[in-house]
């Protein structure tokens, strides 16, 4: 393969995933985020859609990002006037191209071409990259189709996309299409293609092997319906399975992955290949012991070339090697003896359906092994007050080292105010992240149990808690305590 661009389309139709609308200041975050990447392009939003679109389009123009900065643009004269006046680099020119999308609009292929032309022209003149794109080009009269690209070449296009806008498109079709794009056209191809049926990333990857030399992706795979193609499943393909030489700073997905989901509010499934919490997760007793052998054994690629670690969880399928590894982690010492008490137990617990956490571990084993520490922090009292209209407060009583503290702060909801109140009332005698927070239901009901699982980190170190109680808060509230008296010892 030639040099492959990235174009990151998170701004623009990741948020168009139902449920996602970004803030200026948002977008903005993102859009730095992303460009860490490495990305060649960042697709910053469409310009048609809001005064409030517009402004925040102009603010990462501001901000002097290494990408090419792109908006969305259909064949419209004042689309390309947004465009300008936001000072983009570069237009994302969207047509319809199949007989079902023309209709759409009123136009037949002769009109569209016309279209094309006149915006092509009034596009370069001031000054701006185009990229021409045939929405649902998978779907179009192939030869109308590369009659109208070669008329964007002919017009200085700078760049053509076919884009599979319903994700029908099956490797074996790609492969053809883009040979026969290839033969026709000099300009530099791209693909946008769709996950409908979960072959966006395959059929990336196969027209970049025939003809494509740019990748439409997106942050977690955000787009509408099933999502736009992956960056993080594309870039790893490339990087480790295909050997290619691309600029994508691989060590940075995780984080940009995690970020992203905080900001959209949109949770990536725990089985997604690369950033999905199990993709580097194991369980099973007999994939314990082989990763303790030799890590690739059951683990394609090392995790932290991706900005991962290796996890050892406890379950139902634990084997002695799980349990011996976590304990080692914790620093303990036991005997051969004490290992199958603990490891009896763990099962046990795992036999009913319960996930066992780090604290609960410990907890065995330090029943296990007669320890015992001091608990130094704990809960006197708590308050919350909530409303609609304004941030919820939290106010928190804690008896730390027997001494009362009571401090207050605000959050987004009730459960962030008191867990921002309770790490203002322990910070000074330590600073604690919160790096994952997971809430499950146990029963139905309003009154139902709800089982609260974290993960904090103190000094490098970090360890999962939960909390079980029938108040959400207080369940959070638990569970953080607990995790900090852990990382306290």
């Amino acid at each position: 393969m030639n040099k492959i661009l990235f174009l990151d389309t998170t701004l623009r139709d990741g948020e168009q995933t139902p449920g996602i609308s970004l803030t200026k200041d948002e977008k903005l975050l993102i859009a730095k985020e992303v460009d860490t990447l490495g990305v060649d392009i960042i697709e910053a939003g469409a310009v048609a859609v809001s005064d409030g679109e517009r402004s925040a389009i102009k603010d990462i123009v501001k901000e002097g990002l290494n990408a090419e900065i792109c908006t969305y643009s259909r064949a419209i004269r004042s689309d390309i006037d947004y465009a300008l006046d936001c000072n983009v680099d570069s237009i994302h020119l969207v047509v319809p191209t199949s007989e079902l999308h023309m209709r759409k609009i009123g136009k037949n292929s002769e009109e569209v071409e016309d279209m094309v032309i006149e915006s092509i022209k009034y596009a370069k003149d001031h000054g701006l990259i185009v990229e021409l794109s045939g929405e649902d080009a998978s779907r179009a009269n192939l030869d109308n189709l590369i009659r109208l690209y070669k008329k964007g070449e002919e017009y200085k296009a700078d760049r053509i996309c076919l884009c599979d806008t319903v994700g029908i498109l099956i490797p074996e079709r790609t492969e053809e299409i883009f040979s026969k794009i290839k033969k026709e056209i000099s300009i530099p191809i791209a693909i946008h293609a769709h996950d409908d049926f979960g072959l966006a990333t395959a059929n990336s990857i196969i027209a970049l092997r025939n003809g494509a030399s740019e990748v439409h992706v997106a942050i977690n795979g955000l787009g509408e319906r099933a999502g736009n193609t992956c960056l993080e499943e594309v870039s790893s393909a490339l990087k480790f399975l295909y050997k290619e030489d691309i600029d994508i700073k691989m060590e940075k997905i995780y984080k940009v992955s995690r970020t992203v989901s905080k900001i959209t509010g949109i949770n990536v499934q725990p089985n997604k290949a690369i950033v999905g919490n199990n993709a580097f997760t194991h369980e099973a007793g007999i994939h314990v012991h082989g990763i303790a052998k030799d890590p690739s054994t059951y683990e394609p690629i090392k995790p932290e070339l991706v900005g991962r670690e290796r996890r050892i969880v406890l379950g139902k399928h634990t084997g002695r090697k799980s349990v011996e590894i976590a304990l080692k982690g914790f620093g303990l010492e036991f005997s051969k003896e004490d290992l199958e008490e603990i490891f009896k137990r763990v099962k046990e617990i795992g036999d009913r359906g319960r996930r066992i956490t780090d604290g609960d571990l410990l907890a065995i084993a330090e029943n296990v092994l007669a320890l015992s520490y001091r608990q130094r922090v704990r809960l006197i009292e708590y308050n919350v007050v909530t409303g609609n209209k304004i941030k919820s407060t939290a106010s928190m009583i804690l008896d730390i080292d027997d001494k009362e503290h009571i401090e207050a702060d605000v959050g987004v909801g009730p459960v962030d105010a008191a867990i921002n109140a309770l790490r203002k009332t322990i910070s000074e005698i330590t600073d604690i992240s919160l790096d994952e927070y997971h809430v499950d239901a146990i029963s139905g009901g309003t009154d139902a149990l709800v089982d609260v699982s974290v993960k904090l980190s103190r000094n490098g170190k970090s360890i999962t808690t939960s909390g079980v109680d029938v108040d959400i808060i207080k369940a959070s509230i638990d569970a953080v305590i607990s995790g900090i008296n852990r990382l306290l010892k």
